[in-house]
């Protein structure tokens, strides 16, 4: 039997999502909260292993970017997770839509290794893994503008994230950016480079976390038309050079 660590937090579910778990959803978050612990004795997967943090920053924040009066996840679709680390939001996202099909995106191979060693033994069967860069990945006829969800989290500037998003997707699919600082003027910027990738800034939703009270911004980009096949850059390109 495992011994819970995280909290349930039904209220809060309740009162920033309109929605809870089921208890079959929060005892798969134990054994993945479990399991991450474990491997962080052999490699940095996340440095956010308190039970509170991890509830906050992991589960929550996972899935108050997913907007479904944006993001329509009734029908079965393809995701990506782009720059997955221990693989957030990619895996809770997927534990609550079984119809979404999570690719979980990483160049860090021993990262992705013990991952995949953790969605074995939980059965996560929704969820595969995908090594490599995404300026790579992006160039790959068998991955680009196959996706209709893409999301992406603590990788880079909002622009960088754009470009390294948007060619992944279909037309119609929605990127959501996952942001811990925002300003206005910066949709200036980011406005212009969506425009160069095919895209359009449908929504910017900002919201305060429940037990830090800090703010997170959700950006929601959706695909409109065909991404110029000379983007994504090559690898280091973006980075340094964001359009």
């Amino acid at each position: 039997m495992i011994c819970n660590l995280l909290p349930d937090f039904n209220e809060i579910w309740q009162k920033t999502l309109h929605w809870e778990p089921t208890k079959s959803q929060l005892e798969q978050w134990e054994k993945l909260y479990q399991e991450i612990i474990s491997a962080n004795c052999k490699i940095n997967l996340t440095r956010i292993t308190e039970p509170k943090d991890f509830w906050e920053k992991h589960l929550w924040d996972s899935l108050a970017g997913i907007d479904t009066k944006i993001i329509d996840i009734k029908s079965s679709l393809k995701g990506i997770d782009i720059g997955t680390g221990a693989g957030f939001p990619g895996i809770p996202v997927a534990t609550i839509y079984p119809n979404l099909q999570v690719t979980l995106l990483d160049s860090k191979i021993k990262k992705i290794k013990l991952i995949n060693l953790i969605l074995d033994k939980l059965k996560f069967i929704n969820c595969k893994t995908l090594i490599g860069r995404s300026e790579t990945i992006g160039q790959i006829k068998k991955y680009r503008e196959t996706y209709d969800l893409a999301l992406i989290r603590a990788v880079g500037t909002p622009s960088v994230c754009t470009e390294y998003a948007l060619p992944l997707l279909k037309i119609g699919g929605i990127a959501v950016l996952y942001r811990g600082h925002w300003h206005d003027k910066d949709k200036l910027t980011l406005k212009s480079t969506v425009e160069k990738l095919g895209g359009k800034i449908i929504s910017i939703k900002n919201v305060e976390t429940p037990l830090t009270k800090s703010i997170r911004t959700f950006i929601y980009i959706k695909k409109i038309s065909t991404t110029s096949q000379k983007f994504p850059r090559q690898i280091g390109i973006p980075n340094r050079n964001p359009l």
